[in-house]
């Protein structure tokens, strides 16, 4: 496993494990799926897996309570981050939330403390007033956002008056945007951009095409899934393909080394099973060639996929047809 370059009290791994799925039916992944999150959890530690993400909407607290009985003696020592849902997200709140956050966990201190959205009325200055009162009592090590402009956390950051460690956001090969900024200013400033859905929720892996869709309301949900963009996917599965051939992995490996190329990137992708574990800290392995990751690049910018309201009637029909 390699680690993020930067002074933090436990190495963040490059590869660490989201947990969405823990305690969430919408995924499809059956009912036996909690048995086997333990399993998973465990595994990703023996890779050396230290980063778990997770948050207290998920599952309406059941992943924070999976994640934290399946670590069990080693939450000591993983990197434990979990996310407030910014209702109403006033310091004495974000104080209180924590707390019930931490007691589902099972942890002294929550690593990372993340805000899940940036909440369009009440500003930051209260929400970090209540995160910079829990560091200060030593419930909260480092305090992180989710899904906010560049000029957004730098104002969270001024507003907390320390260092917001990291900005976790959508990226993968078809979502770029945190390229643009996000990316340039965390490897200037010393600070990570924690990608999530960084295969675009399993379409980079190449398992489905227009006659073999996704299963599961989150996926059938998902534009890049209606059956025109799992076409207009091919040529940029076909690159993965190759790239991956010649590293002997999967085009979800090089999806997720294509990332990993940024130092202060870290992905967090879920897993279904141990295997899927395994193939995901086995990608912060791979170092891609300039060549390759110029051709990875190239094949991304050319997929125009079907997005946003264009998108919406092509969703409704293909869910009602069902």
């Amino acid at each position: 496993m390699r680690f993020v370059p930067l002074d933090t009290p436990k190495p963040i791994s490059k590869i660490g494990l989201g947990t969405w799925q823990f305690g969430s039916r919408e995924w499809g992944y059956g009912p036996d799926y909690e048995r086997r999150a333990t399993g998973i959890v465990r595994r990703a530690l023996d890779l050396g897996v230290t980063l778990f993400d997770t948050a207290e909407i998920y599952g309406f607290g059941r992943s924070e309570r999976i994640l934290g009985a399946a670590l069990g003696a080693e939450r000591a020592t993983a990197v434990v981050a979990t996310k407030i849902f910014p209702v109403l997200p006033v310091a004495p709140v974000v104080q209180q939330r924590a707390v019930a956050s931490a007691a589902r966990l099972g942890v002294a201190g929550i690593d990372l403390y993340q805000v899940h959205q940036p909440n369009p009325v009440v500003a930051d200055t209260t929400t970090m007033r209540g995160m910079r009162a829990l560091q200060d009592v030593g419930l909260v090590g480092e305090v992180g956002v989710s899904n906010y402009s560049l000029r957004r956390w730098r104002f969270a950051e001024a507003a907390l008056g320390r260092r917001v460690l990291s900005n976790q956001v959508r990226y993968s090969m078809v979502d770029r945007g945190p390229e643009e900024d996000l990316i340039p200013y965390a490897e200037q400033a010393g600070r990570i951009v924690i990608a999530y859905s960084p295969l675009a929720q399993g379409f980079l892996s190449g398992r489905y095409d227009p006659s073999n869709p996704p299963g599961g309301a989150v996926r059938r949900a998902n534009p890049y899934f209606l059956p025109e963009n799992l076409a207009r996917g091919t040529e940029l599965i076909a690159t993965l393909r190759e790239v991956a051939a010649a590293h002997d992995a999967t085009p979800s490996q090089i999806a997720l080394a294509y990332l990993l190329r940024h130092p202060n990137v870290v992905a967090i992708p879920g897993a279904s099973g141990v295997e899927q574990v395994e193939r995901n800290a086995a990608a912060a392995e791979i170092d891609l060639a300039d060549d390759e990751y110029a051709a990875l690049r190239t094949a991304a910018h050319a997929f125009r996929p079907v997005t946003g309201l264009a998108a919406v009637p092509k969703l409704i029909r293909a869910r009602t047809r069902r």
